[in-house]
């Protein structure tokens, strides 16, 4: 049996034998479980319990579960809702993240993939209460920080929020790694982008953009993203498939910034010399931004613990980026890039160390 911890999961779906092994399972890790059969039900066990985190299947009686997640952002707008679903189709996802989804899980899941995504939810759940809740004491202690980091604060602060919730929290918490990664992606370009003079404007907007590098991510099964092994080719084919997936969410926008994001989205795993992916550009081809978000992609994986590798020190980090190893080597990137990485390795390695999990 696993310690209480108190958080109350409200789990909606017309099958009796899912509530109940959903249930089960919850209860084993120490929550406390509301299940409900119907749109209205859950309604209206919403208002009583106030739940931290809401699962629900994509179909229910009267009502899907895209419909359901606005009902329950018009009474909380914080909690979390994560959406069950036997098939997985991108329109859906993309009107998903538009109403709010915090998360996918594709039936049938594996018990591991439920207890990470619950606890991903109710941790954000909590850090969204706390914030709120003290906000004062929050920004005393960023003024704290060095000046770039509350610099980028105030950009991003003076963003739309509803944009940055929406679009980043499904591949923050999705994969078992990102949360933290997204976080310090942006931090990295903007030092990166400083070093290379980029103007002001320039470095907020990529700041902002480089966080959503990795939203395609919504379109991959959870047993190839959570896969704790090496890959197979046809793996491998299907996750490069998530920068076209990104640049499909994120195109079309009026916004600058989310343009750029759709530019990130589709290009940071492009290569100076022409061997990346997913259309094999070369040289500057390959739009700024995007050379500079796979140097930083590239040295946050590398410092990384993955389920298939340990964690590397930054100077065998920064070895491999500027001399190569095989598999990574010093032509993959822009020369002015990796120059101004030279540069600024040494504030890339303290932001690593401030904003680990």
């Amino acid at each position: 049996m696993h310690e209480k911890n108190g958080a109350n999961i409200l789990v909606v779906d017309d099958d009796e034998f899912v509530l109940d092994s959903i249930s089960a399972l919850l209860e084993e890790y120490g929550y406390i479980v509301t299940v409900s059969g119907s749109a209205g039900e859950a309604l209206a066990k919403f208002r009583e319990s106030s739940p931290n985190v809401v699962l629900t299947d994509i179909r229910i009686p009267g009502i899907s579960g895209v419909e359901l997640i606005e009902k329950i952002h018009a009474l909380n707008p914080d909690v979390p809702v994560i959406l069950m679903t036997a098939y997985a189709e991108l329109d859906v996802a993309v009107d998903a993240i538009k109403k709010g989804v915090f998360d996918f899980l594709t039936k049938p899941f594996r018990s591991e993939y439920l207890y990470h995504s619950i606890e991903k939810a109710v941790r954000y759940y909590r850090l969204v209460k706390i914030e709120k809740d003290y906000k004062a004491d929050l920004e005393e202690t960023v003024r704290a920080r060095t000046k770039e980091l509350a610099d980028a604060l105030v950009m991003v602060k003076n963003l739309s929020r509803e944009v940055v919730q929406r679009l980043t929290a499904v591949a923050e918490f999705r994969d078992t790694h990102t949360g933290e990664h997204i976080s310090r992606i942006g931090l990295y370009a903007n030092k990166i982008a400083e070093a290379l003079n980029m103007s002001e404007e320039f470095m907020d907007s990529l700041t902002f953009a480089s966080a959503m590098h990795d939203i395609g991510k919504i379109g991959i099964p959870d047993n190839i993203l959570l896969k704790p092994a090496t890959l197979t080719r046809q793996e491998f084919e299907a996750i490069k498939k998530h920068t076209t997936i990104g640049e499909h969410i994120l195109d079309g926008s009026a916004h600058p910034d989310i343009r750029m994001a759709a530019s990130v989205a589709l290009n940071h795993h492009e290569r100076w010399d022409g061997t990346g992916y997913p259309r094999g550009l070369k040289g500057e081809y390959i739009p700024v931004e995007g050379r500079i978000v796979i140097i930083c992609d590239q040295y946050d994986a590398l410092m990384s613990r993955r389920p298939y590798k340990p964690a590397l020190s930054h100077e065998e980090t920064y070895g491999i980026i500027t001399k190569g190893d095989g598999r990574t080597r010093p032509s993959h990137f822009d020369p002015e890039v990796l120059l101004a990485f030279v540069e600024v390795s040494s504030v890339l390695e303290q932001i690593y160390s401030l904003h680990r999990g």
